[in-house]
């Protein structure tokens, strides 16, 4: 199957590349995509918001001719949920990574932006729980490969119009968020886990990691992401 793989915030397409052999491995042809915008300065990239990830995900899914496979990580998660509501009958499974689906009109929290972009701001901005995993090495060498993103692609809101995206298979590898509270949220239902709690066909699997597990549990996570593919 066509696996397209669509990276979190600051990152490109070699984010996957400890994960991309075992999937290949396993049968699959792996599409890692970096997504517009990423690195370029503004005002090249102001113009760039989260719609356009949504359309630039979608046009990966239009040139391969079967059903496809979407993984995204973070808030790349945003972008695969868009394209999967936009090309529901091309899409054979979502797998979210430490990422949920935004509810139509949902957004992410804002970073600092810096000269009318947002540069990563540093493994220090985030939760011990999201971080802690990661030894000083791996987080030099991957803080290094970071860059910029469009200002307003955190904040854009999701637009989300075709229901029948309730009935595609979905899975949730959760990290930070451990199994058992996101089953009591779904359970909740709270307004922004909405799609979540809508979704006819849904798994959810704990991996234990920070927010980074293609990083510092890459093998950990390729199997995990081999076997929701397999379902």
């Amino acid at each position: 199957m066509d696996v397209l793989l669509v990276p979190g915030f600051w990152l490109d397409a070699s984010s996957w590349e400890g994960v991309t052999a075992s999937l290949e491995a396993a049968g699959h042809t792996v599409h890692a995509l970096t997504m517009p915008g990423v690195g370029v300065a503004a005002p090249d990239s102001s113009d760039i918001g989260l719609a356009d990830w949504v359309v630039a995900t979608v046009a990966a899914i239009d040139v391969r001719t079967g059903p496809v496979a979407l993984v995204g990580h973070s808030g790349g998660g945003h972008a695969v949920w868009g394209a999967a509501d936009a090309r529901v009958d091309r899409v054979a499974r979502v797998v979210f990574v430490d990422s949920v689906p935004l509810p139509p009109g949902g957004s992410i929290t804002g970073f600092p932006v810096v000269d009318e972009v947002v540069p990563f701001p540093g493994w220090d901005y985030f939760p011990p729980n999201e971080v802690a995993d990661m030894d000083a090495a791996t987080k030099a060498r991957w803080a290094a490969r970071t860059r910029s993103i469009p200002r307003t692609v955190p904040t854009d809101q999701l637009s989300l119009t075709d229901e029948r995206r309730f009935a595609l298979p979905v899975t949730v590898i959760t990290a930070t968020f451990p199994e058992n509270d996101m089953r009591d949220v779904i359970a909740a239902a709270p307004p922004w886990a909405s799609e979540l709690a809508a979704l006819h066909d849904l798994e959810i699997v704990g991996i234990d990691s920070g927010h980074w597990p293609q990083f510092s549990k890459p093998r950990e996570l390729a199997e995990k992401l081999v076997v929701a593919l397999a379902n």
